[in-house]
């Protein structure tokens, strides 16, 4: 049967790519406080564009840090209620002198929509609103199901104030289960669900030395060098292979089971393409005996980030600093808890501690990892409105990323998750040049109507 909301959807689609425009002009870039007004700025926008739809009790709620929106229909009398997630806040756009175009105007390229947020998470969620809209404008000012829409402002600096509502008001938000739609595609035409995460604990290692800095002329040899010692540490946390030496890290790990793993040999990836358009390295590294797809999306990883500290700037200062900082991440699979590893973590790096300096670990913000039961009815009410509007079986894949939410939703509001993102895996995610096909816009919004008309049945 024909969907009224579709053909809406595609009537419009100009004008929805139009308002998507506006939306990635305002610069809301949640780690950086000179864009602190900028956050709150896109906020009032998407609870502008919520109001004019039709949906109700539109608030913009103020937290601590950066502001939520909240807003639900919910006259869908004995039918589901979903809680629609979403992010507005972006990642900074440095190196800017390496953008094509410039990140805070949208700029249409090949088939592309070119701006900082395009698919990280403006364009993803923004197919939500107009996925609302197409349905709200067709059949009277009605929806199939219930709704609940969520969109928070600080997912990438680590969604705290998110964490916090859910947690405190989950009467707020009682649903049967959550779509997000902040995952990619396996492959382009590649209708995809993603049923599985890694966690992630993020951590600072402090070293300290002196009491100040020091000249090392005139003390070196007799003054401990936290950066040595800090490199010292780092050395020994992986083995040449990638292999974590955290004693008992693996400990919990649960492997895949045989379907999933004969399920991922079958998708199309070349791994050899992969290391040049995506990689873009000589060889690429990881525990041995485990394939890519494997590696990225099952297998648990520490990572250092940075070491902040001491003198970086142009010629040269003979300094040895009275402190050093890295920062590490672990990404974490279903069975691993990010408390029992950090607790196992921290206690390795503290045994390491070189002599004439101290070390202290500090947890910045943990998740945890996440695989989802596909034999529940929305993952089946998604797999067909996907193959509908696309045309193809759709294919289920683990993410090798994070999103804390997913978690939370389950744990607090004891909610499964509906991953149905629409990015590829070139988009440039966090890095210059980030984009959506716009034809994966469109068709995103025609899948999210269509998921939530099955819902209905």
């Amino acid at each position: 049967m024909p969907s009224p909301a579709v053909d809406y959807a595609r009537q419009h689609q100009s004008r929805f790519l139009d308002e998507l425009k506006d939306l990635l002009r305002i610069p809301s870039v949640s780690t950086l406080p000179e864009h602190k007004a900028d956050v709150r700025r896109a906020a009032e926008w998407l609870a502008a564009e919520l109001t004019r739809i039709g949906m109700q009790h539109v608030e913009v709620i103020d937290t601590p840090g950066h502001p939520l929106v909240y807003a639900d229909w919910l006259h869908a009398a004995g039918k589901p209620t979903c809680l629609a997630y979403g992010h507005y806040d972006v990642q900074p756009a440095d190196p800017l002198d390496e953008w094509k175009t410039p990140p805070f105007e949208p700029t249409e390229r090949d088939g592309n929509l070119y701006a900082r947020g395009a698919v990280d998470d403006k364009g993803q969620m923004y197919m939500h609103v107009k996925a609302l809209e197409s349905l709200l404008a067709t059949s009277g000012g009605k929806l199939p199901i219930n709704i609940r829409v969520l969109l928070e402002g600080e997912e990438e600096v680590g969604g705290e104030q998110i964490a916090a509502f859910v947690q405190r008001h989950p009467e707020r938000l009682q649903s049967d289960f959550a779509l997000i739609s902040d995952t990619e595609l396996f492959a382009a035409d590649l209708p995809t669900l993603c049923v599985g995460l890694r966690g992630m604990i993020y951590t600072e290692i402090e070293v300290r030395g002196a009491m100040t800095d020091l000249h090392s002329g005139m003390y070196g040899g007799a003054a401990p060098n936290p950066f040595v010692a800090l490199c010292q540490i780092i050395a020994q946390l992986k083995d040449a292979n990638g292999r974590v030496q955290v004693p008992g890290f693996y400990d919990r790990v649960e492997a895949p089971t045989p379907d999933e793993l004969a399920a991922w040999k079958s998708l199309p990836f070349d791994e050899e393409h992969y290391r040049k358009s995506e990689i873009g390295s000589p060889t690429l590294t990881g525990e041995p005996g485990y394939g890519v797809l494997e590696r990225t999306w099952a297998r648990p990883t520490l990572d250092v980030h940075g070491m902040p500290g001491g003198f970086t700037g142009a010629g040269a200062k003979t300094v040895i600093p009275a402190k050093a900082t890295a920062k590490v991440s672990m990404r974490l699979v279903p069975a691993m808890t990010a408390e029992d590893t950090f607790a196992k973590y921290k206690k390795f790096v503290e045994s390491l501690c070189p002599a004439g300096v101290t070390v202290e670990v500090r947890l910045i913000h943990q998740g945890e990892a996440m695989v989802i039961d596909t034999a529940n009815p929305y993952i089946e009410a998604a797999t067909r409105a996907l193959k509908e509007i696309w045309g193809k079986d759709t294919v289920f894949i683990r993410s090798g990323g994070s999103i804390p939410i997913v978690g939370d939703f389950k744990r607090y509001l004891k909610l499964p998750s509906v991953m149905m993102g629409f990015g590829l895996p070139d988009d440039n995610l966090h890095a210059p040049n980030e984009k959506f096909h716009i034809a994966n816009f469109h068709r995103g919004i025609e899948s999210i109507i269509r998921f939530w008309e099955e819902t209905a049945k």
